[in-house]
């Protein structure tokens, strides 16, 4: 396997040249972005194995260039932003991306979590295993990487992915968030917090006919979550 490519995009020139070093020492490729429609532009014309997004960027914003995306391709994104709300992280993984790092930074953290998510991606092209799990009229096609529900096909990211095949291999059984993060995100659970819940929520929202009152993720309070069988 060749080396993964790796798209920055972020209107801050010293921004991009920092984290273009520090990804080319890890022995990734590096491609840049000025603003959101550029990235837009290079993930539907070269091959791109993860994107590094920042959110307020001139022409297109990262949140739209983000939504783009997830348009044409199923490639990781994680956010860069100023702002370190929750209200604005769980507005950030919302719109489909799969990790946020709030600004200012640490480009070794960043580091971390560029593997972490090229680790679980690169987990799920490595598995042999095409059963389609079925749970309900919910079905998660490992080969294929789809989901149906009521036999319709939902988009979902990588992450949202991982969390359903993840549930939907085990129905019954209850996973804690932090469970769930480590074996999803292919990483320690250090880096959690809500995240779970945000990527739980955005599931609901696509697979639920009503997300208050789930029928497929099952809230277990206190404990954690499941796909009933």
């Amino acid at each position: 396997m060749g080396k993964a490519t790796v798209l920055v995009a972020d209107d801050d020139p010293e921004i991009r040249d920092v984290v273009h070093v520090y990804l080319r020492n890890e022995g990734f490729e590096v491609l840049e972005a000025e603003n959101g429609a550029q990235a837009v532009e290079i993930v539907r014309e070269k091959k791109v194995d993860l994107v590094v997004l920042d959110v307020m960027m001139p022409e297109m914003d990262g949140i739209r260039a983000c939504m783009k995306i997830r348009e044409q391709a199923l490639v990781p994104i994680i956010f860069l932003s100023a702002k370190q709300e929750d209200i604005d992280k769980i507005n950030g993984l919302s719109t489909g991306a799969d990790d946020y790092v709030a600004k200012p930074f640490s480009p070794l953290e960043l580091m971390a979590r560029v593997k972490a998510q090229l680790r679980r991606q690169s987990f799920h092209a490595r598995h042999d295993d095409g059963a389609v799990l079925a749970v309900q009229d919910l079905t998660v096609d490992r080969a294929k990487h789809s989901v149906t529900v009521r036999g319709e096909e939902v988009a979902v990211t990588p992450l949202e992915f991982a969390i359903l095949e993840l549930l939907a291999s085990h129905p019954g059984q209850v996973f804690h968030a932090d469970q769930i993060y480590e074996k999803a995100w292919k990483e320690p659970a250090g880096y959690s917090d809500n995240t779970v819940m945000v990527h739980i929520r955005n599931l609901r929202e696509k697979i639920e006919i009503n997300p208050r009152e789930p029928r497929y993720i099952k809230t277990v309070w206190g404990v954690g979550y499941k796909i009933e069988k």
